[in-house]
């Protein structure tokens, strides 16, 4: 009995600990609010269109094989040997250049399709793109995704 009685009281102590850790932070996370400098208020929307995030680092694949001729979220078929991907985010339609990190290959495609949902930036290219970057038979890659604006593209 003595020994459940210790763990008890130990299991309340860490509870306890647990829930006065985030009042202990408050002080500091409010300081952090203090410090950071007011962003200045963007008063040209073209200003405001160049403040969208320009590279993102993750994680490319290519599709499988069995894909071809299906039909991607756009309503277009997969055809692999088409320069097009699948992103979990980007609007259809947008250019997107994505760059190698391991080679520096890069390629541009169009995203046509949804891949699922990651914690972190993912792209899945098209058979060819893959090739074009050097990691058709690895499987994945490293790359940089950088959305084309209108006049990039």
């Amino acid at each position: 009995m003595a020994s459940s009685e210790r763990s008890r009281r130990l299991v309340r102590i860490v509870a306890l600990a647990l829930m006065l850790l985030p009042i202990h932070t408050l002080p500091l996370l409010a300081a952090e609010q203090v410090a950071k400098p007011v962003a200045p208020v963007v008063e040209n929307a073209a200003l405001e269109e160049k403040s969208v995030v320009k590279k993102l680092v993750g994680i490319a694949s290519y599709y499988a094989k069995k894909f071809h001729g299906r039909a991607t979220t756009s309503g277009e078929r997969y055809h692999p040997e088409k320069m097009t991907a699948a992103h979990q985010s980007l609007p259809l339609g947008t250019k997107v250049l994505v760059r190698n990190l391991a080679n520096d290959k890069e390629v541009t495609v169009v995203v046509n399709d949804r891949c699922r949902k990651k914690g972190f930036p993912f792209i899945d290219l098209s058979r060819a793109a893959a090739r074009k970057l050097g990691f058709l038979g690895q499987g994945k890659a490293k790359v940089a995704i950088i959305p084309l604006t209108e006049e990039e593209s």
